[in-house]
């Protein structure tokens, strides 16, 4: 299944373009991510980026973004209106679909220990990622903002970060944490008077007895005053609930709401759930509007190879050869899976069919570990280049970061190597076993997974010369070569077979 992780950083700069669109660039170069929405805000000179991807790639945009963001932005010089502590204020992850909840929280705690690591930026974890209870809301780690935080870190132990140094930086610190898809609305008022704002806020915020799931503050932006809401949780404190308690509220001061608007994303739902309830549309079904008749699943899946194709044929240096190498075992393992799904409950080879059954399920676990490779390839080499270029940071942690980086480079194909022999070995077993209509499409499985160990095999002893450690670079020059031997060997075995049971 697809991976798809959404990540929405708030950066402390709204009023420089220059500023926040080098931030967004920063992320575009990372391929595997697509930004969404770029919103700034003058009057509380904060950015909030949208973007989404697969779980690797998320991190790394994330984690470029933030070093973007510290070397730009100076917090002793930043005054704004909205809470903040750091350049990269807050760095949300939300888990949309194909990954897990605790596999964003690990990604979310790798990342901070890079952040602070390679960076040397002060890192916290909030929400589901928290560490310590007392930090799972934003509000806590916040107290007092930058301002505060910087006489403090370093003097009260309770301000010790979770992870990085536990001294005053111009950049401040950063809050990284994973938590469900926040719907962030503002409502406006016809008065100029900031104060019925702020009552009102505080009437329907949760943590003064108000809605459960809403936070809420009263703001003047450009002259208008608006109620500032942040829905935790829209399913269980939904859109049009809000709307009506402000509504409500306003009404009692002799106001009304003149507009609302939207910052960053919403889901699908949360927008029919509000229709729905005002139409007093009780019984309508989803599948009623046409729109989502005509999505199809389909189609998503069909454009995946094109962008691929296109990604790689950009003049950018990934996707390039490693990603590719993965993709082909990828699709060496796709291959064995069919022919033996191909098999499976098929009278004619119903001799076989544990054998058949456990090389199916072998072989999906064998194209999952090779399809997030793809990625993960991208996603070291881009870790690589970024600790080559970053100037940021003192000699040695640079030096650390690279020579760390250059091991993930080489490892990343030497496990696109071990995967794709163990398909080469599957796909051998059901040349012999499987539906003799589909042993052609086996054989080529074998074939392309002997690409990848080969090509992943020129990737390793490129990045074997970059390496100190000279042992375990002949460690692996030897490893590889007898993967080479073994995948040829196996190939010349498969296509003998193939040959034998009349498919050639």
């Amino acid at each position: 299944m697809q991976q798809i992780v959404e990540c929405i950083p708030n950066f402390s700069n709204g009023r420089s373009p220059d500023i926040y669109n080098s931030i967004a660039d920063a992320i575009r170069t990372v391929p595997g991510v697509r930004i969404l929405h770029v919103s700034a805000n003058t009057t509380h000179n904060r950015t909030v980026i949208t973007f989404v991807g697969s779980l690797d790639d998320v991190a790394e945009g994330a984690f470029r973004a933030i070093a973007r963001a510290a070397e730009l932005i100076d917090m002793d010089q930043h005054q704004g209106d909205h809470p903040r502590i750091g350049a990269t204020d807050v760095c949300p992850f939300v888990p949309i679909k194909g990954v897990s909840l605790e596999a964003c929280i690990e990604m979310a705690h790798r990342l901070g220990e890079r952040v602070s690591r390679e960076l040397g930026i002060a890192v916290y974890f909030y929400g589901h990622a928290a560490k310590l209870p007392q930090r799972e809301q934003l509000t806590e780690i916040r107290r007092g903002e930058y301002e505060a935080w910087r006489q403090e870190i370093g003097v009260k132990p309770e301000r010790d970060p979770d992870c990085g140094p536990a001294e005053p930086r111009s950049w401040g610190a950063t809050i990284i944490g994973v938590r469900p898809f926040l719907i962030a609305y503002n409502l406006y008022l016809n008065t100029h008077d900031v104060g019925y704002a702020k009552k009102i806020a505080k009437a329907i915020r949760h943590s003064n007895g108000g809605l459960r799931y809403l936070l809420a503050k009263g703001y003047e932006v450009n002259g208008q005053v608006q109620v500032s809401m942040n829905l935790t949780n829209f399913a269980k404190t939904p859109l049009y609930q809000v709307q009506e308690m402000v509504k409500l509220q306003a009404a009692h001061y002799g106001l009304t709401v003149t507009r609302a608007e939207l910052v960053g994303m919403i889901p699908q739902q949360a927008l029919m759930e509000s229709a729905k309830w005002y139409l007093q549309l009780d019984d309508m079904r989803d599948d009623q509007v046409l729109e989502y008749q005509l999505y199809d699943e389909g189609d998503e899946m069909s454009i995946v190879p094109i962008r691929y194709l296109e990604a790689t044929a950009n003049n950018t240096p990934t996707p390039g050869g490693g990603p590719a190498a993965a993709l082909a075992g990828a699709l060496a393992a796709a291959l064995t899976q069919m022919v033996a799904g191909l098999t499976v409950g098929r009278k004619k080879y119903a001799d076989v069919q544990n054998e058949v059954r456990a090389i199916e399920a072998d072989a999906r676990e064998l194209r999952e570990e090779l399809t997030k490779a793809v990625s993960e390839d991208s996603a070291a080499y881009n870790r690589l280049m970024f600790a080559l270029r970053n100037t940021q940071v003192d000699e040695a942690v640079r030096e650390t970061a690279v020579s760390n980086a250059r091991l993930d480079v080489a490892l990343i194909p030497l496990k696109v190597a071990r995967l794709s022999r163990q398909v080469v070995h599957l796909a051998k077993d059901i040349v012999a076993l499987g539906n003799i209509n589909a042993v052609t499409d086996a054989a080529v499985g074998a074939l392309l997974a002997q690409t990848a160990v080969r090509a992943s095999a020129l990737n390793i002893r490129t990045n074997c010369k970059s390496i100190t450690d000279r042992t375990l670079a002949d460690t692996w020059e030897t490893e590889i070569s007898r993967l080479e031997r073994d995948v040829d060997a196996s190939v010349t075995a498969v296509l003998a077979t193939a040959r034998q049971r009349g498919v050639f």
